[in-house]
């Protein structure tokens, strides 16, 4: 006979006896704690809907005064994507600032993409963590608001070994369509090849966001792995030369109507080069540094920065200026004159 006490049970051993502790069933069923997963499929994104995207935007957010987020100028700035190509956009990736919002807040701007523009354009949450338990909460989250597919990082500064990597990736493949992003110049850690075959193994798997080189694009590609170039200065290469489906861009915030020529209109050295400068200006600092800068300057978006990023010095946002001016204000987002702010015109928040 047995009787069962809170969350553990007792055996009775003999009459009268001192009641015996047993472990409780619960502790030795693998995955007790289930994940909250739905097999609705009804709604749910084709893997190969994700695969065939050739220009993906890892959209910027913009910040109130206060430092909330300013979804009045975040939903202009996603419309824009949309009228000038782009066919997906990265919500709460590096360029987003999701290391900068809490997972309210990073949940909240997914479901918020969905729920707006989620019928126009495919919505690619950014829900990976260094915390393998973070990220399956937060994929499932994600997944639970709608959003199309889901961006995931190798674990960055407490790293892990290969095998620990592939079984951090294999907590959250099964979840929905996912691409896996390799920028080892943030991570300290490379995602080598054999990891990604492993991984592939899983039909959840979309493809790679790229950022070692092309090289490795190409050795991905040779093999049936999709590859998005997350390098924007060697994406017309990527796509064209090594096989490489498209781009996961930065420039695509300021100028997306040339990057989606750039990616489905075929080899085109000359806009190539046009754009080169724009992108090395970008890339001066760490991104998102100079694409918030730049933003502002052409008034689609509060001149507010989330510390720890600051605005670019004076000369280059006065670079800025003759940047846009050689490319062509028409081919930038909105319609106000770029301008040279001064250091005054920039908010700084620490606490928000």
């Amino acid at each position: 006979m047995a009787s069962a006490v809170g969350c553990f049970s007792l055996k009775v051993t003999h009459r009268g006896g001192m009641p015996k502790w047993r472990s409780p069933r619960a502790a030795v069923i693998p995955n007790f704690h289930l994940p909250m997963r739905s097999y609705e499929v009804k709604n749910r994104t084709n893997v190969d809907d994700i695969k065939s995207l050739k220009l993906i935007t890892a959209i910027k957010t913009p910040y109130l005064p206060d430092g909330r987020f300013d979804l009045e100028a975040y939903d202009a700035l996603v419309n824009m994507q949309i009228e000038d190509g782009a066919e997906g956009v990265i919500v709460g990736g590096t360029t987003g600032e999701g290391q900068l919002m809490s997972w309210d807040e990073h949940i909240m701007l997914i479901g918020h993409t969905v729920n707006c523009f989620g019928g126009s354009i495919k919505v690619i949450g950014n829900t990976g963590s260094n915390s393998t338990r973070e990220a399956i909460h937060a994929t499932e989250q994600g997944f639970a608001v709608g959003m199309h597919a889901a961006l995931h990082i190798n674990p960055y500064y407490g790293k892990t070994s290969l095998e620990g990597l592939v079984s951090h990736f294999g907590s959250v493949l099964p979840m929905g369509p996912t691409i896996i992003y390799n920028v080892p110049s943030r991570t300290g850690q490379d995602i080598p090849p054999r990891v990604i075959h492993t991984v592939a193994q899983s039909s959840n798997l979309a493809g790679v966001k790229e950022c070692v080189g092309n090289d490795r694009v190409e050795e991905y590609t040779s093999k049936g792995v999709v590859v998005w170039s997350g390098n924007d200065d060697q994406c017309h290469d990527s796509r064209w030369d090594y096989g490489a489906t498209g781009v996961i861009s930065v420039t695509s915030n300021l100028v997306p109507r040339l990057m989606r020529e750039l990616m489905f209109g075929g080899k085109n050295a000359s806009l190539n080069a046009k754009l080169a400068p724009l992108i090395e200006w970008l890339f001066h600092e760490p991104n998102p540094i100079a694409l918030n800068t730049a933003l502002a300057q052409l008034g689609v978006a509060r001149p507010v920065f989330r510390l720890p990023y600051v605005p670019l010095p004076l000369a280059k946002r006065v670079e800025f200026v003759k940047i846009v001016k050689e490319i062509g204000r028409e081919n930038f987002v909105g319609k106000k004159d770029v301008q040279v702010l001064e250091d005054d015109d920039f908010v700084l928040i620490g606490r928000y």
